[in-house]
């Protein structure tokens, strides 16, 4: 029987997921609904240096960004339909697919929160997800608020997605298969023949959603990415999100490109692209071709990271090399207390737990952000 929700609860739990409120912790704390992050107070939090925590892009959106961003402001007392438009179009032509195969939406989570409403609605009670463990978690947790069940998959030994176990999970109960490629938090990426072989495979039984946030960072993102399986007609969920190499964090702008029928159902849980805002659309649009700044933001972010894995190394620290704009590497001491610890020092960075060791996870920053987190790791290390 498909389960039963309301649209007065289904808006309320969408508004508390959006404020980032975490159920079942004191009412003065909250979790962000894009990090996973405890976040206190304004007048509790320390002062932050360095924030090295939510896989921002520390160099912000291009300057063609920002210059189409003020020109939206005056004429944004309109709705955006033209310029939404004129974006879907750009990312249809570019991708080799049709209007009709694109969603847009306040950022990825937005859709991702949507696609975890179908999937969870339309399957109903004792349906589950399927993703790697651990994985960026933001479709699981919004579809256990619906009562969806969520099948953990571990990691391989090298940390990457075990898309041989998880093809063995598919069954009749499975709603949906959700794959993180680059993943969050390891910062690996499973080879695109590989995903490719997979996704034909398992998208005849169930759908695939690959969320592709950190596609921009890897070596030929188009090689890498699963928008052919799309356009070979599988039943694929691609979706990307500006908030990470374009520096749109704030901005709130992403998109999935799946089938048509797919695109119209998931449209049935989100707003379809008005929820972007006129400046939000503008600057995306600027930005989608600014080929020249998103190679500037991937070369520092690399310098970022090389710096970080010397950091690392000089003291006797393995890591989980990246494929992001992030790093994950075993800690020598407990998890909670190091974050603690390095919070006092004016730095933010966040931990794990999993495979038997406690876990930090550094967002790359500016050069001198990475060197405020050296020069307070080496205090502790």
């Amino acid at each position: 029987m498909e389960t039963k929700i309301n649209r007065r609860n289904w808006l309320k739990s969408g508004a508390l997921m959006a404020a980032g409120l975490s159920l079942g912790t004191s009412k003065w704390n909250a979790t962000d609904a894009h990090t996973g992050e405890v976040v206190s107070p304004l007048a509790d939090r320390p002062v932050i240096k360095a924030r090295l925590s939510s896989n921002e892009n520390p160099f912000g959106p291009s300057q063609k960004a920002r210059k189409a961003l003020m020109e939206a402001i005056d004429d944004s007392y309109m709705y955006p339909r033209e310029y939404t438009q004129q974006f879907k179009s750009m990312i249809a032509k570019e991708e080799g697919v049709t209007e009709e195969h694109i969603l847009l939406g306040a950022g990825s989570s937005e859709l991702l929160m949507a696609s975890a409403l179908n999937y969870t609605l339309k399957s109903g009670a004792g349906s589950s997800i399927i993703s790697a463990d651990p994985s960026y978690a933001s479709l699981m947790r919004s579809a256990s608020q619906y009562g969806s069940g969520w099948e953990k998959v571990a990691l391989t030994k090298d940390y990457a997605h075990d898309l041989e176990a998880m093809e063995k999970k598919v069954s009749e109960k499975t709603s949906l298969v959700y794959i993180c490629n680059p993943n969050n938090p390891t910062g690996t990426i499973v080879p695109a023949a590989k995903l490719a072989s997979f996704c034909e495979v398992v998208s005849k039984k169930k759908p695939v959603f690959v969320d592709e946030a950190y596609i921009d960072y890897v070596d030929n993102p188009k090689k890498q990415s699963m928008m052919e399986a799309v356009r070979k007609g599988q039943n694929v969920i691609v979706a990307r999100t500006f908030s990470k190499v374009h520096g749109f964090a704030g901005l709130r702008i992403g998109y999935v490109v799946a089938l048509p029928e797919t695109v119209k159902e998931l449209s049935k849980y989100c707003t379809g692209g008005m929820n972007v805002c006129a400046t939000s659309v503008r600057a995306a649009i600027a930005s989608y071709t600014d080929a020249d700044h998103l190679s500037y933001a991937i070369k520092k972010n690399a310098e970022s990271r090389d710096f970080l894995y010397k950091v690392l190394k000089d003291a006797g620290y393995e890591y989980i090399p990246s494929h992001t704009n992030f790093v994950l590497f075993p800690l020598q001491m407990e998890g909670k207390r190091f974050t603690e610890e390095m919070m006092k020092r004016g730095v933010s960075i966040r931990n794990w737990e999993f495979d038997g060791k406690q876990w930090c996870r550094v967002s790359l920053g500016t050069m001198e952000q990475m060197q405020l987190f050296a020069g307070a790791f080496k205090e502790l290390a």
